[in-house]
């Protein structure tokens, strides 16, 4: 057959009639070898066949006569007596009276099979695929950023740290250019992201419009707190006019592409790496970082021309500065 085909689904129309075609000009078994199926099955659809399709429709394969051991007239007269005084009732309170008042003996779940096939239990309903909303990337340097934190695994230091010593790497990346500042910390709070968004502002030289977090407490209180309590990180963002947009609570993927950049930090950097000291992790985060602002890719191509043609997050941001767009001083 031209593409590989589900063994546990019947057979179309369409494909019997292939087959049947092909024995015009080959023997059974070779019809039978392309088309994965018996040589028994071929003379079957041979008989069959008048030159039709709808000769070779499958037809039900449901059985001409019940079952023997089916549930009883009576025993169904039971089930539904019980079921319409408790309309509400649960499946071993009711097996428990079938078996109490009316010398019930099937097995219970035997008893779920029938009231489920007769309607009594809804089916249970599957998950629609999720389907993302069209998005729109920003075009400007700096007008969205996405930060987020991510902490560094536990394998990679070495026996002469101390156990319950933790580091956290602080990460943020700019939606236009998709260009990235990351930067080590020993404390996940609000003093330590107000500090690395300084180091991302010198480290870009321009501050952005907007900074997109998930709902951490490092970055904000998720519940209203007593007095009016204002979190750090957002009186930072009022005192420099920066908008600080929270992402839905349990969608990490509203933040995309930060969320993508760690999981490429784990493949490239964390699998391989071995730190003795904070500074030793700072001096080989800082080489990295320089390696993965100049690895090119798919989703980052220049403006008007062909996808292809991929850039990397210095050379794309190389190309918006040359365009007259307005970035925030």
């Amino acid at each position: 057959m031209e593409a590989q085909r589900h063994y546990n689904m019947p057979y179309s129309a369409y494909e019997k009639q292939k087959a049947l075609n092909l024995l015009k000009q080959s023997t059974f078994e070779f019809a039978a070898h392309r088309y994965h199926c018996t040589v028994r099955s071929l003379y079957r659809w041979r008989r069959l066949y008048d030159g039709t399709l709808q000769s070779l429709c499958n037809k039900s394969s449901r059985p001409h006569t019940p079952h023997p051991n089916r549930h009883t007239d009576e025993e169904i007269k039971h089930i539904k007596d019980v079921m319409h005084r408790n309309p509400h009732i649960g499946l071993n309170e009711l097996y428990g009276k079938l078996r109490l008042n009316y010398a019930y003996t099937r097995n219970p779940v035997s008893l779920y099979r029938f009231l489920r096939k007769n309607g009594y239990y809804e089916q249970v309903k599957r998950r629609t695929e999720y389907k993302p909303k069209p998005y729109q990337t920003p075009e400007c340097l700096g007008e969205k950023w996405q930060m987020d934190v991510k902490k560094v695994p536990w394998e990679c230091a070495t026996i002469a740290l101390p156990s319950d010593c933790d580091y956290y790497q602080y990460t943020v990346i700019d939606e236009a250019s998709r260009e990235r500042f990351i930067y080590p910390y020993r404390e996940q709070c609000a003093e330590s992201t107000v500090d690395f968004v300084c180091r991302a502002i010198l480290y870009f030289r321009y501050k952005p419009l907007v900074i997109q977090t998930d709902n951490g407490q490092e970055f904000t209180f998720l519940r209203q707190i007593k007095n009016d309590k204002i979190h750090l990180f957002d009186k930072f963002c009022r005192k420099y006019k920066i908008e600080h947009k929270t992402i839905k609570p349990r969608t990490p993927r509203h933040n995309g592409k930060v969320e993508r950049s760690h999981r490429n930090d784990n493949e490239r950097f964390y699998k391989w790496l071995k730190f003795y000291s904070y500074d030793d992790l700072l001096l080989q985060m800082k080489s990295y970082l320089e390696r993965s602002n100049n690895i090119p890719s798919s989703a980052i191509h220049p403006r008007g021309g062909r996808k292809c043609e991929w850039l990397t997050p210095r050379q794309k941001r190389a190309e918006l500065l040359q365009l007259d767009y307005a970035v925030t001083e």
